[in-house]
């Protein structure tokens, strides 16, 4: 029963949203639950230290920035390895011409197996002035490397402009599903169908900002232009809750649901097709271009 008024409730919604131009360019309806407030904020020092660009890193009382210019980007990494867990930051956008440029926070394991590694992505792609930016989320297993990593992107447009404030992104890994929030608003789950399609080996967690004109805005077509540099990134109220590679096998990864149980509830389910519906710009899985073999799950 409580799952029909849930239901019933967000259709509602749904249907003012719908009959209303304005309302329907808005934000999602409520997902009924916000884990974040379940983490507590920790300081960059707790749990990342500097990876790369050591000079291109300034933390202020907590706070991160990272700059690319023409001499190099920053980036930092976990203390840690993690088999699973919730890992998020607040990340404001630097606004302007920013094409080429990617600012991210990721899981990954390339350090550990360079040329065969998992990674779970989410890329802020650059953009040009007077177009959105494109938050897109990623899943690969046991990538090759050299250009031939078959990726899992879905991007999304944004309900907000992601420059003028902080923004709450964060990844939830678990051994059955990868979920993408942004605000606590469910925008993604990616379910394990099969071992071969889904990443198991430990990964730490890193954040980065980097050219990559190759491919970063509309396919190469924008290029970094460094007469903009510095090209910024800031990250805050960092926070991480999981298993480490280390740690105890009884240990399990946290739920992002108000139940406590795995998943997400019928109302944060309601609320992530209705981001879909209004904000995906792309979906690997209808992508004709895509060869269908490799993506199994699709």
């Amino acid at each position: 029963m409580a799952s029909i008024v849930v239901y019933l409730h967000l259709l509602i919604i749904l249907m003012i949203s719908s009959s209303n131009p304005s309302s329907a360019q808005g934000g999602p309806p409520s997902p009924g639950y916000y884990p974040s407030s379940r983490f507590t904020s920790l300081g960059f020092s707790q749990v990342y230290r500097n990876l790369w660009g050591p000079q291109h890193q300034r933390l202020d009382q907590g706070a991160l920035t990272i700059w690319l210019d023409q001499d190099t980007g920053s980036g930092f990494k976990s203390l840690h390895a993690y088999r699973s867990g919730y890992f998020g930051a607040d990340i404001k956008l630097q606004p302007g011409y920013t094409a080429g440029v990617i600012t991210s926070l990721y899981l990954s394991n390339n350090q550990d197996h360079p040329g065969n590694h998992d990674e779970i992505d989410i890329e802020f792609l650059g953009t040009t002035p007077g177009k959105p930016y494109t938050l897109q989320t990623n899943v690969y297993i046991r990538g090759s490397g050299d250009g031939n990593i078959i990726g899992r992107e879905m991007r999304f447009h944004l309900w907000f402009d992601p420059t003028q404030d902080f923004h709450n992104y964060a990844i939830l890994w678990t051994p059955t599903e990868i979920t993408f929030f942004v605000d606590d608003v469910p925008i993604r789950m990616y379910t394990r169908k099969s071992d071969a399609t889904f990443p198991l080996r430990p990964m730490n967690v890193y954040g980065s900002i980097w050219d990559a004109s190759s491919w970063a805005t509309e396919d190469g077509k924008y290029k970094a232009d460094y007469q903009y540099q510095p090209f910024v990134g800031r990250y805050q109220n960092f926070k991480l809750g999981g298993c480490t590679a280390d740690g105890p096998a009884s240990c399990t990864p946290p739920s992002v649901s108000p139940s406590g149980s795995r998943g997400l509830s019928q109302q944060q389910i309601l609320t992530m097709q209705w981001v879909q519906r209004s904000y995906l710009v792309y979906n690997y899985c209808n992508d004709p271009k895509r060869d269908h073999t490799q993506i199994p799950e699709c």
